[in-house]
């Protein structure tokens, strides 16, 4: 098992004394955020710890879908879809995204009721999303054996390269004047007045008027050291990605326990929405109340391990000064296996449904940790405690699909500007507002 390989850019070695805004974390999120700033003339920094898309930002599933979500993020995927469209004009560079629909699909009458209930969100926001009947599905997904008794299909969604994106957006940002600076840990945020007044980093201090935490699986542990509370867990997903393979499905698609994309190299990413992995760590207990309705919604598909892992978090320090080593230092990337287990079944699911895969090599396999909230929707927003500061996290599985337009919106939201989309859905004060903080029972 290896992490996927990520096309490499230049980034900048010298940290500036001062900027606008400073950015934490090199992924989907902080990237298209810089890119969104620095188009502005907003003079911004993005430090990152490890190395650009080091983790759950090369290591999805690399789909661009609005289908089957939230309806709070609906507004928000379309306007990203409409960024990626245009991504590979906007960054000159390829970053693999294409237009090439997605498809949910059903094996029982009882799943393809269950998916067809969604429609009512489509319509609203006018989506091509439908429903197609078996025939159909065996004509838009030739070489499947399995019959289907239909299937969720929008044929405007899409698929990007996640091992190309990022670079390609970072190289974007730094062309119109962002500064990236990778093997830079972010300690923590200085205040004067109660306003953010810098970041400070292990490579020196940077005076700014805004940061913006975008350290998915770290954000938690960044937040508890400024005093915000953010309640995010981690989930293990496991994928694998095949040797070339001719006469598969073009179309992008989930069904049973697999779900795939072709990739630009002729192979196909593999995964599974039907298992998910959970090591448990300490903060899985300090959560408990919060993640259990996710928890009874998605019961039969949770698989929890105890290991290494809950000594590793228990023992990892929670509070620092910031002239301290931090945990970011200590781990630059997190890079855990895949779940062998996890893996094997989405193998044999999709050799069962499409037999083109059934001989195919597996050129490699990986994990990676994914930031989810107990709703299973982002946290975009300020902290009403600490002026100046922005949380973009939590984007629970939906991260490099929806990221384009999570960085818009961020960046909006830093500079004043009006945005695109309503954030409120996304504010962090919703877990203490007496909101209904509970994840859509028809999204996924």
């Amino acid at each position: 098992m290896t992490a996927p390989v990520i096309d490499q850019v230049a980034t900048d070695e010298k940290l500036p004394a001062r900027a606008d805004v400073v950015i934490i974390g090199g992924g989907i999120i902080g990237t298209t955020a810089a890119l969104f700033l620095a188009q502005k003339g907003v003079s911004v920094v993005l430090c990152e710890k490890g190395h650009l898309a080091g983790e759950q930002s090369s290591r999805n599933w690399g789909w661009c879908r609005k289908m089957a979500r939230d309806p709070r993020e609906i507004p928000l995927v379309i306007d990203s879809l409409r960024q990626w469209e245009r991504m590979n004009e906007m960054v000159e560079a390829e970053t693999g995204f294409r237009t090439c629909g997605i498809m949910y699909l059903g094996e029982s009458t009882a799943d393809l009721a269950r998916l067809e209930a969604w429609l009512e969100h489509a319509r609203e926001y006018q989506l091509d999303t439908r429903i197609v009947g078996g025939d159909e599905v065996a004509r838009l997904l030739p070489g499947s054996a399995k019959p289907w008794a239909g299937a969720l299909y929008t044929a405007s969604d899409g698929k990007a390269e996640p091992q190309k994106a990022v670079p390609a957006i970072a190289a974007a940002a730094r062309r119109r004047g962002a500064v990236i600076v990778t093997g830079c840990a972010a300690r923590g945020i200085d205040t004067a007045g109660g306003n953010v007044s810098a970041v400070v980093t292990e490579k020196g201090r940077i005076e700014c008027n805004a940061a913006v935490i975008a350290g998915g699986a770290w954000s938690r542990l960044f937040c508890g050291n400024l005093g915000v509370e953010l309640p995010q867990l981690k989930v293990l997903g496991s994928v694998m990605r095949t040797a070339p393979l001719s006469g598969g499905p073009e179309i992008s698609a989930s069904g049973g326990l697999f779900g795939y994309r072709k990739r630009l190299d002729g192979g196909y990413t593999v995964a599974t929405l039907g298992v998910r992995t959970i090591d448990l760590v300490p903060d899985n207990f300090r959560l408990l109340p919060q993640y259990l309705p996710a928890a009874r919604l998605h019961w039969k598909k949770l698989r929890f391990r105890v290991g290494g892992r809950f000594t590793e978090e228990l023992r990892m320090k929670r509070r620092w000064a910031l002239d301290e080593e931090t945990p970011f230092e200590a781990v630059r990337i997190l890079d855990p296996a895949g779940d062998p287990y996890v893996l094997e079944r989405a193998r044999a699911s999709i050799a069962e449904a499409f037999p083109a895969f059934r001989n195919v090599a597996i050129a490699d396999s990986w994990g990676g940790m994914i930031d989810v909230m107990p709703d299973a929707i982002p946290v975009i927003s300020g902290v009403d405690k600490i002026p100046g500061f922005y949380i973009a996290t939590g984007f629970s599985g939906h991260g490099f699909g929806i990221g384009p337009g999570a960085g818009r919106l961020i960046a909006d939201m830093v500079t004043g500007a009006p945005t695109a989309v309503d954030p409120t859905p996304f504010r962090l004060s919703r877990f203490t507002d007496g909101s209904n903080t509970r994840p859509h029972p028809l999204a996924s």
